[in-house]
């Protein structure tokens, strides 16, 4: 008798224990539900869980892991005193949350930088056998600035010898200076060059960038400078590395260099040169500048160190937001979204070379039902399947040949009668992008000022076309990736239809699908 009550007793202390951890689970499920349900959270866009949020720093790829770190202020919505965010991924796609990596100390704010892995310990900061994660960033000094002083950014160094989890502030910081009496002085992005068997440190310093070499992340040394003469915009978040030119051996560097205003659509921008890099020089023509994404909301755009990539290939992320109106944005608890992982890859024809963006492949995995496009439109056609509008993967392909209409696009609107429209313009190679009745006005003058316009090669048989819906932004590739686009919008109600149409004539499709996508914060 007493043995049964005994196993009578284990099984209910069992099966409460059992209750007690199901609904421990549920309630932190709908936690997470609820935290990232907000009105306008991104569903497969990288958010940060709370508060304000923008340029991505110290990316680095180890042991199957790709570490983000992201300019962050844990206190407000709106920019503050800079730390370094974290969150850690395994697929470039459903993300994790780690604590605060830097914070602000006696020398300044956090502001952006770059991390490496430091395979052959160069920095002498791992004491066995692992290698050491060295980031560089800049520290900004507020009090230095607001005495006016030219020298309150200066570059530093943290380190981590646990693959980068927790971090240890170098004792010797700074370890560059600001010796050049400019105040904008800032956004280390280190690489290491094989050819010179050194560090490069590529910096923004106001209208232009500099280059320093060191042996050992410490020490550096004045390399060269770039820029273009008689700029006066300020450049910032820069990024070196060489490139395989696609079906080719030979390889070009490019420079990626964030542009604060006259971006192609209004206010920032990223942008980029294609040239050689002889270990002291970067040789290209500052002529030759050309814009990474023709959207109004790709900003600081940095590729990740140590990436399993080809050589042809580099990973990147930017911040999807501007600065125009980042800090009104009207969402409440949490502020901005980076851009979904990009494979670049270079093309060269004739003496000119591009870069092409395109999705990483593995957001893919995100994709659920398929719903079929009709192969021929004529007016409008509205797309009706099990996917919501404002949440979806288009892919496209338009016989440009049997494809008669002037002009041919793609509408999502609400019943508020909100819409953004992305428009075709055949006839004169041209994208337009109308997010002037996208949702609420008030919060920003630019924001609706205009719709954006981008060059689009339609001179070809096909035109292939992949646009990413995620709540409150759109990004589009187009001509597989030569054509990137990139802007935000904020409807005051999900957008609940999807609308195909062609005017002054026939819409022809070689392929369309739309594909359902499902939420990373599941």
């Amino acid at each position: 008798m007493r043995i049964c009550n005994l196993a009578a007793t284990a099984f209910v202390l069992v099966l409460l224990l059992s209750c007690k951890g199901e609904s421990e689970s549920q309630v932190a499920s709908a936690e997470v539900e609820s935290r990232f349900s907000e009105p306008h959270r991104p569903q497969f866009h990288f958010t940060p869980e709370a508060n304000w949020m923008n340029d991505p720093n110290g990316m680095f790829h180890l042991n199957g892991e790709y570490h983000l770190f992201y300019q962050y202020y844990p206190d407000s919505t709106v920019w503050g005193p800079m730390h370094w965010g974290h969150a850690v991924s395994e697929d470039l796609v459903r993300w994790k949350h780690l604590p605060v990596a830097l914070a602000p100390d006696s020398l300044g704010y956090i502001f952006s930088g770059s991390a490496v892995v430091d395979h052959r310990n160069s920095s002498g900061f791992s004491q066995d056998s692992t290698p050491p994660i060295v980031a560089a960033f800049t520290h900004h000094d507020p009090v230095g600035e607001q005495a006016g002083t030219d020298d309150f950014q200066v570059q530093s160094l943290a380190y981590s010898v646990d693959k980068g989890y927790t971090w240890t502030k170098y004792d010797g910081n700074p370890v560059l200076p600001n010796d050049t009496g400019i105040r904008d002085f800032r956004d280390p992005k280190i690489i290491w060059n094989p050819q010179t068997e050194q560090w490069i440190m590529t910096l923004a310093v106001y209208d232009r960038v500099k280059f320093y070499g060191s042996p050992d992340l410490k020490n550096w040394q004045y390399l060269s400078e770039f820029g273009i003469e008689g700029d006066t915009r300020l450049w910032e978040c820069p990024d070196l590395f060489p490139m395989r030119v696609s079906d080719s051996r030979d390889y070009k560097w490019v420079l990626i260099v964030s542009i604060q205003q006259e971006g192609p659509n209004g206010g920032t921008g990223t942008s980029y040169f294609v040239g050689d890099f002889d270990g002291t020089n970067f040789l290209a023509d500052p002529g030759q500048q050309q814009w990474l994404d023709y959207g109004a909301d790709n900003y600081a755009f940095v590729t990740w160190d140590n990436a399993p990539a080809t050589w042809g290939r580099r990973l990147g992320i930017g911040w999807m937001s501007n600065w125009q109106y980042a800090q009104q944005v009207p969402t409440a608890t949490w502020r901005s979204a980076m851009t979904v992982p990009r494979v670049l890859e270079l093309q060269g024809e004739a003496g000119a070379y591009h870069l092409i963006a395109k999705p990483v492949p593995s957001l893919a995995g995100l994709r659920g039902e398929a719903t079929p496009l009709d192969s021929v439109i004529t007016q409008s056609k509205i797309v009706n399947g099990n996917f919501d509008p404002s949440m979806a993967d288009l892919d496209l392909v338009v016989d440009l040949q049997e494809t008669t209409a002037s002009v041919f696009g793609i509408t999502l609107s609400n019943a508020q009668g909100e819409q953004v429209e992305i428009a075709i313009d055949r006839i004169n190679g041209l994208m337009r992008v109308d997010r002037t009745q996208s949702g609420p006005k008030g919060f920003s003058e630019d924001f609706f000022k205009r719709p954006h316009d981008a060059p689009l090669n339609t001179s070809r048989a096909t035109l292939d076309l992949r646009l990413l819906f995620d709540v409150a932004s759109v990004e589009i590739f187009g001509n597989r990736g030569a054509l990137n686009f990139t802007d935000i919008y904020f409807p005051s109600s999900p957008y609940s239809q999807m609308e195909i149409w062609a005017r002054d004539g026939e819409l022809h499709l070689s392929e369309g699908m739309v594909y359902a996508m499902n939420s990373i914060w599941e």
